[in-house]
């Protein structure tokens, strides 16, 4: 029979990848076995020089938010998942045209030395899965389950291409012809594919996630939070001014919350197994379950996190009520030994970060395990992170197992590619909102809102600026829900009709002005002042 050509190996390997893909996301959803897209995408991001992952960063915010395509984190990583699905379906093109050669230099060998590739590339993907150690079925279940898709997707592989070229030929001597080898090729990608994905829908809305969702948050019962950072009296918050129409929530919904992570997909911890380790320079070396610390004092704070990479005016920055333990008590506990510099954090992902002793500490730096009084969500750390005041998100680890005091200034993930050693939040202020329909005309003020925040500094003034006048002071919805959040401000402008465009800048509590020089993210956070255009008819 006529022999297939490298080119119809290549294709026949990226068409047959989809239904592979398929079948390994339902064994992903049902039974958190691999997903060789995802575990791909991952490794590469971690072994990829810093530089050239913090330009691919960069430049999908860019694209994101020049295109105003929506929310940041979530259309980021659906950009990551699609990197990962192309760069499979490129791998699989080549996986194809290797089988196609061996069948070309000897059909009477071509099988065995196809399950072989087919092996190899198992084993491989099994690697893979080791060095990123993530959290799932296990070595021994992960690697039958890879051995067992990549035998029966060579397998197939080599039959297919066996007979393919004839088949679309119809030559005579083939077992298939062209409309029975077009049936079987499509209608296996189309039934396995659909059938599979269908089926991984159906176990994932049948099972509970570890966090689960919530409505929308509006303002829940604060009594609850203590310490420096305990929320003012319900009965002053409701004596506020009301922000503008518009405004953003002072507090997120754990749905809405933004999320960043070094993942494609978040690892999902069976709470059950999980323990957190705390050992190095201390006289008690622990090891605790989640009840273990659930059973210990709780302290609830009112929190904004940002992420380094969010842009002046971008939403990567989120508002909760977060709950833990202190962990300066559960270093009391252990006991710190003379030397202890800092605590060396470990991740599930592989992600490490450092803190300094003076920081762990502070009263108000917890690890966390509820967000708005549900169990964490597993994009955002289930079943434990750490929350330090005053730092960007990528000094905060979520899905912590492991924590060592050390003598000496640790390492940490995105430092050690490039990005800001201390990552101290910078001031910033962003125009959400103007009302721009005044209800009785020419003289009718507009609302005008947004946000301001400097991390735990707090924010002691905000003034705005409209079209080329003067800076006039906003009134501020104070007090904030706590020291440690953005603070939402509000100016009534006297309207008058035509195109305009307001701008905004912020005073940190000590007085300090915010950066007015627009300057990127990298490597310690953007600077700049945002504005907002906008007509009065």
């Amino acid at each position: 029979m006529r022999k297939p050509s490298i080119l119809f190996g290549a294709l026949l390997g990226a068409v047959t990848s989809l239904p592979v893909m398929a079948f390994a996301y339902l064994g992903q959803s049902l039974l958190n076995l691999p997903f060789p897209p995802f575990d791909i995408f991952d490794l590469s991001a971690r072994v990829l020089p810093g530089s050239l992952v913090t330009f691919g960063i960069d430049s999908m915010v860019a694209i994101i938010r020049g295109l105003n395509l929506g929310q940041i984190s979530d259309l980021a990583k659906a950009g990551e998942r699609t990197m990962a699905i192309v760069i499979f379906i490129v791998l699989s093109a080549l996986f194809g045209a290797l089988i196609s050669w061996t069948i070309r230099r000897n059909r009477d060998t071509s099988l065995v030395w196809s399950l072989g590739f087919g092996l190899a590339a198992g084993a491989l993907l099994l690697l893979v899965r080791a060095i990123l150690n993530k959290p799932g079925a296990g070595l021994a279940a992960s690697g039958l389950w890879l051995g067992a898709l990549l035998l029966a997707w060579s397998y197939a592989l080599n039959y297919l291409l066996q007979v393919g070229p004839a088949a679309v030929k119809d030559e005579p001597e083939s077992p298939l012809n062209r409309r029975q080898f077009l049936y079987l090729v499509g209608g296996g990608v189309v039934t396995i594919g659909v059938g599979s994905l269908a089926l991984s829908q159906l176990g994932r809305g049948s099972s509970s996630s570890a966090g689960g969702t919530q409505p929308a948050v509006t303002l829940p019962d604060l009594s609850k939070t203590s310490g420096p950072a305990a929320s003012p009296p319900v009965e002053i918050l409701k004596g506020r001014p009301a922000p503008a129409t518009g405004t953003r929530p002072e507090l997120t919904s754990n749905d809405d919350f933004y999320s960043v992570d070094i993942n494609a997909v978040p690892p999902r911890v069976n709470a059950d197994s999980w323990s957190l380790r705390l050992e190095g320079l201390v006289d008690n070396p622990m090891t605790l379950t989640l009840d273990d610390i659930r059973s210990r004092p709780a302290y609830s704070q009112v929190i904004t996190l940002s992420c380094i990479s969010n842009p002046i005016g971008g939403d990567l920055i989120s508002t909760a009520v977060w709950t833990g333990i202190r962990l300066k008590d559960l270093l009391a506990e252990a006991g710190l030994r003379e030397g202890a510099k800092e605590i060396a954090i470990q991740s599930v992902d592989g992600f490490y970060e450092s803190v300094p002793m003076e920081e762990a500490m502070d009263e108000r730096t917890l690890l966390v395990y509820e967000m708005n009084d549900e169990p964490l969500p597993v994009a955002h750390g289930f079943p434990l992170r750490i929350y330090i005041p005053g730092h960007y998100g990528m000094k905060q680890p979520k899905w912590i197992e492991h924590m060592e005091v050390i003598d000496h200034e640790g390492d940490g993930y995105w430092v050690d590619r490039g990005w800001s050693a201390t990552a101290f939040v910078k001031t910033t202020s962003v125009v959400d909102t103007v009302d721009s329909a005044p209800a009785d005309g020419q003289n009718s003020k507009l609302p005008v809102g947004g946000i301001a925040y400097a991390g735990a500094r707090g924010i002691s003034n905000v003034e705005v600026q409209v079209d080329d006048g003067d800076w006039v002071a906003a009134e501020l919805i104070t007090p904030p829900l706590s020291p440690l959040t953005w603070v939402q401000w509000r100016y009534d402008w006297p309207s008058t009709p035509g195109q305009h465009t307001v701008r905004v800048r912020a005073y940190d509590g000590s007085g300090q002005l915010q950066v007015v020089e627009s300057t990127g993210a990298r490597p310690s956070g953007a600077t700049g002042i945002n504005q907002f255009s906008f007509s009065v008819g």
